[in-house]
């Protein structure tokens, strides 16, 4: 069986499991859109799931291509959880991924993810799959996304964080990260202590120590990996971290 490489780079791990079967459904129902066709047929390389030697080469390494097809798969699960699917989500995993891979490398990926979004999501099988392949920085980042995709309507539904909250368990990202990244969608100063991983009753030196771990943890270069585009979300993180500390650091009157 051939998949059309449409994320970009080889499909790695993400060709097997529930992943590789979630996408061999999509990508087959795509086939039947003309938009679809047209933009697989725009210059697109095909990547073997039978060829056994070019997928050990790639199963072990998280790849641009495996992490765009989590985030694809993830994404369907969390636009379905309010039952409403909303343009304003589409649009921001649409821009996501022509900054990544390019506008019709992106319309290719849009059809996929609409045929996933009529079908129901093995969510905890695909987690398990991410979870034994992808490294934890990545995983974080993935986090970071979804919660970027559920708030892109300018509201975080009840039901987008519970899907979201499954997901991170089931990746095996811890409550503190979890809350961590999750407070990094709203401003106020208590959002700043959890962006931290601390509490309020923290002291100064507690608080500068938080902030160099977490700085360290959510470095962009954890994910160079993942390539440029990822870097600069991952940058995201980053800032979040730096002007959670100064928030803190203006409200305290330290330096």
């Amino acid at each position: 069986m051939s998949y059309a490489k449409w994320i970009g780079g080889a499909l790695g791990w993400a060709v097997g499991g529930p992943i590789g079967g979630m996408l061999g459904f999509a990508f087959g129902a795509a086939m039947d859109d003309p938009s679809f066709v047209k933009a697989k047929n725009q210059g697109q390389k095909t990547f073997s799931g039978g060829n056994q030697n070019e997928y050990e080469q790639f199963r072990h390494h998280t790849r641009p291509g495996d992490f765009a097809s989590s985030l694809i798969v993830l994404s369907a699960a969390v636009m379905k959880a309010d039952s409403k699917l909303m343009k304003s989500e589409l649009d921001y995993i649409r821009d996501f991924l022509s900054r990544q891979f390019g506008p019709a490398t992106a319309a290719q990926q849009i059809g996929i993810l609409k045929e996933l979004l009529k079908k129901e999501i093995p969510l905890k099988d695909v987690c398990q799959q991410i979870r034994h392949f992808m490294e934890h920085p990545m995983r974080l980042q993935l986090l970071h996304y979804l919660f970027g995709i559920a708030k892109s309507d300018g509201d975080v539904h009840r039901l987008e964080v519970q899907v979201i909250s499954d997901i991170a368990e089931y990746l095996g990202i811890s409550a503190k990260d979890y809350e961590s990244i999750k407070a990094m969608f709203y401003k106020d100063s208590a959002a700043a202590y959890t962006i931290l991983e601390i509490t309020a009753d923290a002291n100064d030196e507690e608080v500068k120590k938080a902030f160099r771990k977490m700085a360290m943890k959510y470095h962009p270069d954890k994910i160079s990996g993942l390539g440029e585009q990822h870097v600069k979300a991952a940058q995201e993180k980053f800032i979040k971290v730096q002007e959670a500390y100064d928030l803190i650091k203006k409200e305290r009157g330290f330096k």
